[in-house]
């Protein structure tokens, strides 16, 4: 599945391509699955081209969960049949398609305890959770932190993660997925549809972490909830996150990278149980145009995973 011009969701047709060859350093990967992600929409439609050039026609799909099947020149410590996962390279081919290449240093071995599948559900989400955290966040174990949009499918693994990591967690989420949230492991959650966060948070938070599209003023006023010395962190990359350099709270933008090493750690944590896959839905790859086409209009809830088979 691949477009040939930015667009709406007609733009992405489902056509035959060649079969890829992997170069020096890049393995070919049979695909179980790939996910869908916001920023896919966004490049599809033209709005990324900045900071995200692609090369057309173009295919989408930055997770990949798969098996290797062919190795270029130089690869090692991969081998021909390997489960993988990876964050593939966001200017590069995606995955949404039966195979795609991949730089090897990208790839970590896919969790045993989740079908093979349903792992294309943990890498870009997965790592944009961490980033925030513990690369950005500073988080450490006894710390207060706020994750704010903790409905979607970062939320969820950021609250998972903060929890192992032995924070106190309060999230913000609506009516349909707060129970997800709590679930998850959250200490307290606040439902931003009737109380305003600023409000219900009573004492300082040494981190705040912000994944809702929320406007400017709202996002401000998260700093005044953040203790001095903490750190605001914020997902939305178009609206940069704000700072008080008086308290020494520092504002972060967060544009996430792929980190073979970051991936392991989590796909441990999955494999002993500290961490849940949560797949609100498994869509065929013909139908990812009408996918698209949902999630535009705000209709799509929890994670998406994509599947290049019938």
């Amino acid at each position: 599945m691949r477009f040939h011009e930015y667009g709406d969701p007609g733009v992405l047709r489902y056509e035959d391509a060649e079969q890829p060859v992997p170069g020096a350093g890049e393995v070919r990967i049979r695909v179980a699955a790939t996910s869908f992600n916001s920023v896919d929409g966004n490049i599809r439609a033209g709005f990324m081209q900045g900071p995200i050039p692609v090369t057309l026609p173009h295919t989408p799909g930055l997770d990949v969960s798969g098996t290797v099947d062919a190795l270029g020149d130089g690869v090692d410590g991969i081998a021909v049949g390997d489960e993988v996962i990876g964050f593939l390279p966001m200017t590069g081919t995606g995955a949404s398609a039966e195979y795609v290449l991949a730089p090897a240093e990208i790839l970590t071995p896919a969790p045993k305890s989740v079908p093979l599948a349903d792992a294309a559900a943990l890498p870009l989400v997965g790592l944009t959770a961490w980033q925030a955290l513990f690369d950005h966040g500073t988080l450490t174990a006894g710390q207060r932190v706020l994750i704010n949009g903790a409905g979607g499918a970062v939320g969820g693994y950021a609250v998972q993660l903060a929890k192992n990591a032995g924070a106190y967690v309060i999230a913000t989420a609506g009516p349909r997925s707060g129970e997800r949230v709590r679930a998850s492991g959250a200490d307290e959650v606040i439902d931003h549809t009737t109380t305003e966060v600023t409000a219900a948070v009573t004492e300082p938070v040494d981190l705040a972490l912000n994944l809702a599209p929320v406007d400017p003023a709202q996002l401000a006023a998260l700093v005044g909830l953040i203790r001095p010395g903490g750190a605001l962190v914020n997902t939305t990359v178009w609206m940069p996150a704000p700072s008080d350099e008086e308290r020494g709270v520092r504002g972060v933008d967060l544009f996430v990278r792929s980190d073979a090493e970051q991936l392991s750690q989590m796909v441990a944590q999955i494999d002993r149980g500290e961490l849940r896959v949560d797949v609100a839905e498994r869509v065929p790859l013909a139908e990812l145009p009408a996918l698209h086409a949902r999630a535009a209009t705000g209709a799509i809830s929890g994670k998406v995973i994509v599947l290049p088979g019938a």
